[in-house]
């Protein structure tokens, strides 16, 4: 057979190629064209992964709260209550003379995310007087609530379509103005006239006074009562569009009766929120993969759930030992693929938008990785660290996938300056990176392990040895 020059400097190529690489199966999977990288690629380290609870957060001054109730035939069922301090809208707030009023509604300002059914299922909205003001803020703490209902809310939830309401102006005509999506729930008027119209305005001089006898307002979805899968709706009140919103009558010397509209703020600035958040996983493999006794074993899916649910705990059990089978090497680049399980995942139940990648220190205290340890304004980071587009753990809607480059991080465990104390896989947020459990999100995920043979958890090391 004859071989021109160029064919034999093809064949050449492409024999060195073939022969630089440790694990053939390796060639041409997730290798970016756009980013290829020269060296020798190794993508056969083992990796161990498990299932691990969550710890419990706190839940107050959030970007966001979660509200809802949800039914996952995979993840089991998750409810998150929301307890929320009242403030007066001015100290010493003066209602005027005889006021009547004419309606009392909980205004929730709905936040950016949603996870869940938006489109059959109808929630049932519980809302109650809180019997302590809030003095706990753990995810899992309890805030005990009065038995009296004072309102409901039973209607479809739409994350993202406006409304229209009347603007109440005193001494002037109403207006129809239209605001961003809101959850709005009539309360009980006999209940907020005695309560908070015959207060007289020593009731209202401080927000501390107030808070001491009024105590808050408790909203929880009733599980009886909501039809369909349900979802977590996320409430914003970071700013000022939540609150309890009165609308009265009272005597004017001058004009006779006056409308007037006055808002009760809730808001992170003027008083304490919490979560509740409860998840039940009973009769799910995620229970069983929880037993102590099952800890050592590997599955071939782990899980990972936002709400403080639970993440996945992987570890490099062979990469101290990197150089002594392959010799002193520069990491050139290293990526950490982590593929979704087949049929796991489909609307409503979406796979999480992003995942967060961190480690434990010596002190098993969550920290960031190299390539992700960014710093702040008083902590230094580390000068390697990537940005958050380029460190990755975005889902990949056409690969089903997350990629993370961990190539810092590869290189510091190979070259033994940090130790493999455990490294953490969980949910976060699309808009905020979170090493603690994230509860300003709901999304979840159900991942491959390292054996499992179509959707792996699996490690990319292209690596140049040096002398």
């Amino acid at each position: 057979m004859k071989f021109t020059k160029q064919d034999l400097l093809t064949l050449l190529i492409g024999l060195f190629l073939f022969a630089s690489c440790k694990n053939p199966d390796g060639v041409g999977l997730d290798v970016d064209p756009n980013s290829a990288i020269v060296g020798t690629l190794v993508s056969n380290e083992p990796i161990s992964s498990q299932t691990v609870k969550e710890n419990d957060v706190i839940t107050a001054g959030l970007a966001r709260h979660p509200l809802g109730y949800i039914v996952d035939p995979i993840f089991g069922k998750t409810e998150s209550s929301l307890a929320m301090t009242v403030t007066p809208s001015s100290t010493s707030y003066d209602f005027g003379t005889s006021p009547v009023l004419d309606s009392a509604v909980l205004v929730l300002n709905l936040g950016t995310q949603f996870y869940g059914d938006t489109a059959s299922t109808k929630y049932s909205i519980d809302v109650y007087q809180l019997t302590n003001k809030i003095t706990t803020y753990k995810s899992s703490d309890i805030q005990v609530h009065n038995s009296t209902l004072l309102g409901n809310f039973n209607s479809k939830i739409f994350p993202k379509t406006p409304i229209k309401i009347f603007d109440i102006v005193e001494g002037k005509a109403d207006t129809l103005k239209i605001v961003p999506a809101q959850i709005r729930i009539p309360l009980n008027t006999a209940f907020i006239q005695s309560t908070i119209l015959s207060l007289p305005t020593t009731g209202t001089s401080t927000n501390a006074k107030f808070i001491d006898y009024f105590k808050g307002l408790y909203a929880e979805v009733n599980k009886t009562s909501t039809t369909g899968t349900g979802g977590i709706a996320f409430i914003d009140f970071a700013g000022t569009n939540s609150y309890l919103q009165l609308v009265y009558k009272k005597t004017n010397t001058s004009s006779g009766i006056d409308t007037v509209s006055v808002n009760f703020p809730i808001n992170n600035s003027a008083g304490t929120v919490t979560a509740n958040i409860k998840h039940d996983y009973t009769g799910t493999e995620i229970a069983t993969q929880l037993l102590p006794a099952n800890a050592s074993t590997q599955y071939n899916v782990t899980y990972l759930q936002a709400l403080a649910g639970v993440k996945t705990k992987i570890s490099f059990p062979t990469l101290a030992d990197f150089t002594n089978k392959y010799g002193k090497v520069v990491v050139n680049k290293a990526e950490l693929v982590v593929d979704l399980s087949s049929n796991t995942f489909g609307y409503p139940f979406v796979p999480a938008q992003r995942l967060s990648l961190y480690r434990w220190d010596i002190a098993e205290q969550p920290t960031n990785v190299p390539d992700h340890n960014q710093g702040s304004q008083v902590v230094s980071g580390d000068p390697r660290a990537l940005s958050d587009g380029v460190f990755g753990g975005y889902y990949d809607s056409l690969k089903n996938r997350y990629v993370f480059v961990v190539t810092a991080y590869v290189q510091d465990l190979i070259d033994k300056k940090l130790t493999d104390f455990g490294t953490f896989l969980a949910p976060t947020s699309l808009t905020e990176f979170q090493v603690t459990p994230s509860v300003t999100s709901a999304g979840r995920a159900v991942i491959g392990s390292a054996g499992n043979t179509t959707n792996k958890l699996k490690l990319n090391i292209y690596y140049t040895k040096i002398n």
